[in-house]
């Protein structure tokens, strides 16, 4: 299994406080592999990273992606392996309240990590996250390439297509003939248990079923690539362990995420919600928009499934029921004695068996 490789292996991953993050940390702990984490604190409440008890066992260290001091002096004595770069400011919302910070976060964070890796003597293979955002929306319903045209008329689509831009031009000047590697992986809309980040479909509707409110929602007919965080994050952990292999995927890119047949609107979620926590009701936005935001986004992912011969495992239904299991167990926990490291841990590896 891919995952075995890891075990005993050096590895980096940056924003390892964040949702997915935490995720792939929990994977490569399970898997077996030496991790230090560089991030921000946990700026959620809850807490994913807290809920799992997830920096025990981990060399953790909270210091911002745009401190380049502090940032190279750890992972030059830490001589990783592999490096997953995740840290950024993720959030679509909070890019039009911070717009500076976004820009700063997610390319100089990323131009940092890049400055770093040349220096380091030991090779290393480095996956680098960006988004299915950094494309030129243009609502084309056969799917984006990893070849179509970079954009972005938001500050986070933007900043994840410029973050882009930097990677290959850092690898057409100094990775060509490198002992390093790197690649970008281009993820849809990521939904799991854990995820407490407001603007977001999922942790939005949970925050309100909680409080035993209704929830508003922006933009119920937009339709997304929904996929589990699992999924995702085998993906990034499949794509560095054959990037590591064959020297042809270095500099390239990939998508991951349903094929255009399964993307589902906000609607579908809302009434899988409705199905599996009857209590959950909600309205729609009759505010007038404020940011762009486009109706409709759809991956290609034909090269995924052919070079790395990854895709989704699991159904539509299937992801939305275990996600909504985990939110059920974290809010039951004080009265059912429910071990939410347990589960996410049992999620995880119920998956691996899918991918044997």
């Amino acid at each position: 299994m891919i995952i075995n490789k890891f075990k005993n292996k050096k590895v980096l991953i940056t924003g390892h406080t964040g949702f997915k993050g935490s995720w792939l940390t929990l994977f490569l702990k399970i898997a077996g592999a030496k991790i230090m984490g560089i991030s921000l604190k946990p700026s959620t409440k809850p807490s994913f990273f807290k809920a799992i008890n997830l920096s025990k066992g981990i060399r953790n260290n909270y210091i911002n992606i745009l401190n380049r001091r502090k940032l190279e002096n750890k992972i030059i004595s830490f001589k990783p392996d592999f490096i997953f770069h995740l840290a950024a400011q993720p959030l679509i919302t909070e890019a039009y309240t911070k717009s500076f910070l976004t820009w700063e976060t997610n390319l100089i964070g990323t131009i940092n990590i890049l400055e770093i890796i040349k220096k380091l003597k030991k090779s290393c293979t480095c996956v680098l996250i960006t988004s299915d955002k950094c494309y030129e929306n243009i609502e084309k319903r056969s799917g984006y390439k990893e070849t179509d045209r970079i954009g972005g008329s938001d500050p986070y689509s933007a900043s994840k297509a410029s973050a882009e831009i930097a990677i290959k031009s850092y690898f057409q000047s100094f990775f060509i003939k490198s002992n390093h590697r790197i690649a970008t992986a281009r993820a849809g809309n990521v939904v799991g248990g854990g995820d407490w980040n407001y603007g977001r479909i999922i942790p939005d509707c949970m925050f309100a079923l909680n409080k035993k409110k209704s929830v508003i929602i922006r933009n119920p007919n937009s339709s997304r690539p929904w996929q589990h965080v699992v999924e995702i994050v085998y993906g990034y952990l499949k794509l560095a362990i054959l990037l590591k292999e064959n020297s042809k995927l270095n500099g390239q890119s990939f998508n991951f995420g349903p094929s255009g047949k399964k993307i589902h609107k906000v609607n579908n979620i809302l009434q899988e919600i409705k199905r599996e926590w009857k209590d959950f009701e909600w309205s729609g936005d009759k505010k007038q928009k404020t940011m762009n935001e486009t109706n409709l986004l759809v991956l290609n992912c034909d090269k995924s499934k052919k070079i790395l011969d990854w895709e989704l495992k699991m159904t539509f239904k299937k992801t939305i029921k275990l996600t909504i299991d985990w939110y059920k167990a974290f809010y039951e926990k004080d009265k059912q004695k429910k071990n939410i490291r347990a589960l996410t841990e049992k999620q995880i590896l119920d998956y691996c068996k899918l991918v044997k």
